[in-house]
Protein backbone atom coordinates (compact mmCIF):
# COMPACT_ATOMS: atom_id res chain seq x y z
CA UNK A 1 0.00 0.00 0.00
CA UNK A 2 1.72 3.52 -1.13
CA UNK A 3 2.33 6.27 1.37
CA UNK A 4 -0.79 8.12 -0.64
CA UNK A 5 -3.62 5.38 0.23
CA UNK A 6 -2.05 5.02 4.26
CA UNK A 7 -2.88 9.47 4.58
CA UNK A 8 -5.87 8.69 2.81
CA UNK A 9 -6.81 6.08 5.44
CA UNK A 10 -5.61 7.90 7.99
CA UNK A 11 -7.65 10.95 6.80
CA UNK A 12 -10.61 8.58 6.61
CA UNK A 13 -10.36 7.53 10.68
CA UNK A 14 -9.92 10.90 11.58
CA UNK A 15 -13.07 11.85 9.83
CA UNK A 16 -15.09 9.14 12.14
CA UNK A 17 -13.17 10.49 15.37
CA UNK A 18 -15.06 13.51 14.34
CA UNK A 19 -18.29 11.85 13.29
CA UNK A 20 -18.39 10.01 16.54
CA UNK A 21 -18.46 13.15 18.33
CA UNK A 22 -21.09 14.75 15.61
CA UNK A 23 -24.93 13.41 16.14
CA UNK A 24 -26.18 11.05 13.90
CA UNK A 25 -22.72 10.84 11.68
CA UNK A 26 -21.55 6.69 11.99
CA UNK A 27 -18.25 7.93 13.45
CA UNK A 28 -17.30 4.33 14.62
CA UNK A 29 -18.50 2.59 11.21
CA UNK A 30 -16.13 5.45 9.30
CA UNK A 31 -12.99 4.31 11.76
CA UNK A 32 -13.71 0.35 10.78
CA UNK A 33 -14.21 0.84 7.42
CA UNK A 34 -11.06 2.64 7.02
CA UNK A 35 -9.21 -0.28 8.85
CA UNK A 36 -11.09 -2.71 6.33
CA UNK A 37 -9.54 -0.81 3.41
CA UNK A 38 -6.70 -1.41 4.88
CA UNK A 39 -6.98 -4.87 5.47
CA UNK A 40 -8.03 -5.53 1.63
CA UNK A 41 -5.25 -3.10 0.33
CA UNK A 42 -2.41 -5.00 2.18
CA UNK A 43 -3.23 -8.50 3.16
CA UNK A 44 -1.18 -9.40 5.55
CA UNK A 45 -1.71 -11.24 8.68
CA UNK A 46 -0.76 -8.33 11.23
CA UNK A 47 -3.53 -5.98 9.28
CA UNK A 48 -6.17 -8.92 9.51
CA UNK A 49 -5.29 -8.99 13.17
CA UNK A 50 -6.22 -5.37 13.43
CA UNK A 51 -9.27 -5.66 11.78
CA UNK A 52 -10.76 -8.51 14.39
CA UNK A 53 -9.57 -6.63 17.24
CA UNK A 54 -11.35 -3.58 15.70
CA UNK A 55 -14.33 -5.60 15.22
CA UNK A 56 -14.47 -7.32 18.46
CA UNK A 57 -13.60 -3.30 20.02
CA UNK A 58 -16.79 -1.80 18.51
CA UNK A 59 -18.76 -4.57 19.15
CA UNK A 60 -17.88 -4.53 22.61
CA UNK A 61 -18.31 -1.04 22.40
CA UNK A 62 -22.15 -1.44 21.14
CA UNK A 63 -22.83 -3.62 23.94
CA UNK A 64 -21.70 -1.57 26.78
CA UNK A 65 -23.10 2.02 25.30
CA UNK A 66 -26.51 -0.20 25.23
CA UNK A 67 -26.18 -0.27 28.96
CA UNK A 68 -25.46 3.42 29.50
CA UNK A 69 -28.22 5.58 29.55
CA UNK A 70 -29.07 7.15 25.67
CA UNK A 71 -28.01 10.36 24.64
CA UNK A 72 -29.51 13.09 25.71
CA UNK A 73 -26.77 15.68 25.70
CA UNK A 74 -28.82 18.72 23.88
CA UNK A 75 -30.85 18.63 26.53
CA UNK A 76 -28.27 18.74 28.95
CA UNK A 77 -26.68 21.91 27.57
CA UNK A 78 -23.83 20.41 25.71
CA UNK A 79 -22.95 22.40 22.67
CA UNK A 80 -20.35 21.96 19.87
CA UNK A 81 -17.64 23.95 21.19
CA UNK A 82 -17.77 21.64 24.86
CA UNK A 83 -17.49 17.91 21.83
CA UNK A 84 -14.32 19.83 20.43
CA UNK A 85 -13.15 20.69 23.24
CA UNK A 86 -13.82 17.13 24.87
CA UNK A 87 -12.59 15.59 21.43
CA UNK A 88 -9.41 17.38 21.16
CA UNK A 89 -8.72 16.77 25.18
CA UNK A 90 -9.34 12.98 24.23
CA UNK A 91 -7.03 13.12 21.25
CA UNK A 92 -4.46 14.78 23.33
CA UNK A 93 -4.30 12.56 26.36
CA UNK A 94 -5.04 9.20 23.71
CA UNK A 95 -1.21 10.24 23.01
CA UNK A 96 0.55 12.35 26.16
CA UNK A 97 -0.49 9.82 28.19
CA UNK A 98 -0.75 6.94 26.38
CA UNK A 99 -3.75 5.50 25.75
CA UNK A 100 -5.72 5.80 29.77
CA UNK A 101 -5.20 9.58 28.73
CA UNK A 102 -7.93 9.86 26.79
CA UNK A 103 -10.14 9.53 29.47
CA UNK A 104 -9.47 12.22 31.71
CA UNK A 105 -8.33 14.23 28.43
CA UNK A 106 -11.92 14.10 27.84
CA UNK A 107 -13.65 14.84 31.04
CA UNK A 108 -11.27 17.91 31.28
CA UNK A 109 -11.94 19.07 27.88
CA UNK A 110 -15.45 19.65 28.94
CA UNK A 111 -14.42 20.70 32.39
CA UNK A 112 -12.34 23.89 30.54
CA UNK A 113 -15.24 24.76 28.06
CA UNK A 114 -17.83 24.83 30.77
CA UNK A 115 -15.06 27.06 33.18
CA UNK A 116 -15.14 28.80 30.10
CA UNK A 117 -18.45 29.44 29.38
CA UNK A 118 -19.48 29.90 33.08
CA UNK A 119 -16.71 31.11 34.71
CA UNK A 120 -16.24 29.43 38.49
CA UNK A 121 -14.96 25.93 39.34
CA UNK A 122 -18.36 24.72 41.26
CA UNK A 123 -20.62 25.53 37.91
CA UNK A 124 -18.40 23.84 35.46
CA UNK A 125 -18.02 20.51 37.84
CA UNK A 126 -21.26 20.25 37.97
CA UNK A 127 -21.82 20.95 34.64
CA UNK A 128 -19.71 18.09 33.98
CA UNK A 129 -21.57 15.40 36.00
CA UNK A 130 -24.37 16.42 33.89
CA UNK A 131 -23.20 16.10 30.74
CA UNK A 132 -21.46 12.74 31.81
CA UNK A 133 -24.79 11.55 33.32
CA UNK A 134 -26.56 12.74 30.12
CA UNK A 135 -24.40 10.95 27.54
CA UNK A 136 -21.31 11.99 27.52
CA UNK A 137 -20.16 8.64 28.94
CA UNK A 138 -21.84 6.68 25.95
CA UNK A 139 -19.42 9.39 23.90
CA UNK A 140 -16.78 8.95 25.49
CA UNK A 141 -17.17 4.83 25.40
CA UNK A 142 -17.38 5.13 21.46
CA UNK A 143 -14.25 7.54 21.42
CA UNK A 144 -11.81 5.97 23.37
CA UNK A 145 -13.20 2.65 21.06
CA UNK A 146 -11.98 4.22 17.90
CA UNK A 147 -8.54 5.87 19.82
CA UNK A 148 -7.64 2.26 20.50
CA UNK A 149 -8.83 1.17 16.99
CA UNK A 150 -6.84 4.55 15.61
CA UNK A 151 -3.45 3.63 17.80
CA UNK A 152 -3.37 0.31 16.70
CA UNK A 153 -3.57 0.77 13.55
CA UNK A 154 -1.00 3.64 13.64
CA UNK A 155 1.37 1.65 15.44
CA UNK A 156 1.01 -1.41 12.90
CA UNK A 157 1.85 1.01 9.94
CA UNK A 158 4.44 2.65 11.70
CA UNK A 159 6.37 -0.56 13.18
CA UNK A 160 4.65 -2.96 10.79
Amino acid sequence: MGVSQLLLVGLVILLGLCGVLVPGVPGSWLVWAAVLWWALEDPQPVAWVVLVGATVALFLSQVVRWTLPPRRLRESGATPRMAVYAGLGAFLGFFLLPVIGAIPGFMGGIYLSERLRLGRHGEARAALRTAMRSGGSSVLTELFTCLLIMGAWLGTVLWG
